[in-house]
């Protein structure tokens, strides 16, 4: 799967959005990316899945984990292409935890899989609370990486398609300067 067969299939389901938003880091944006429409379809899921999948598939990866709730849907579709368990963190008073009597083994080789990257967050937060629990986080990966590649999360990093959308801090916004009303669509509204 090509870079330009991601954004098609974004651009197809409506998923690829434009306006003003508030992203789940806190910066504004003119565009976002709605996973949510574009994994909707169990086909897309299955596609971009199977090409995550394909990345490591000699990585000899254990467990996927992702962190809830944008990563679910897609860290569960790489863990079915890789044939291997499937866990996800959330947080609980802030913080990233595993819950749910998911456990990790000493040494469990683990990728961790995001729907979109922007700063890279959510993802470092899962590889943290993984690797304090005695995980060894292998890789991380994401359908889309908005950040044009320059999100650091501490292991080597894939993306499907990698964009270089602009971000502002909301003091700096020129959206914001214009008038223009901000929204969240995500999964973290304030």
């Amino acid at each position: 799967m090509t870079p330009e067969d991601v954004i098609k299939r974004f651009k197809t389901t409506e998923a690829f959005l434009e306006g003003h938003f508030i992203l789940s880091s806190g910066l504004h944006s003119p565009n976002y990316l709605q996973c949510a429409l574009a994994l909707k379809h169990p086909t897309n899921a299955e596609k971009f899945g199977e090409a995550i999948a394909e990345h490591f598939k000699d990585a000899d990866i254990e467990t996927v984990a992702s962190p809830a709730i944008g990563g679910l849907i897609i860290g569960y579709e790489v863990a079915r292409a890789l044939n291997v368990n499937f866990i996800w963190t959330e947080r609980q008073d802030g913080v990233m935890t595993l819950r749910r009597g998911f456990t990790v083994n000493e040494g469990e080789k683990i990728l961790v899989i995001e729907d979109v990257v922007t700063t890279g967050g959510s993802t470092r937060e899962t590889i943290e609370s993984l690797e304090k629990l005695g995980a060894n986080v292998a890789g991380a990966a994401s359908i889309i990486d908005r950040s044009g590649g320059g999100a650091e999360v501490g292991v080597p990093r894939v993306a499907l398609a990698t964009l270089t959308v602009p971000t502002y801090q909301p003091s700096d916004c020129p959206l914001c300067a214009n008038g223009d009303v901000a929204v969240k669509p995500g999964s973290r509204k304030s």
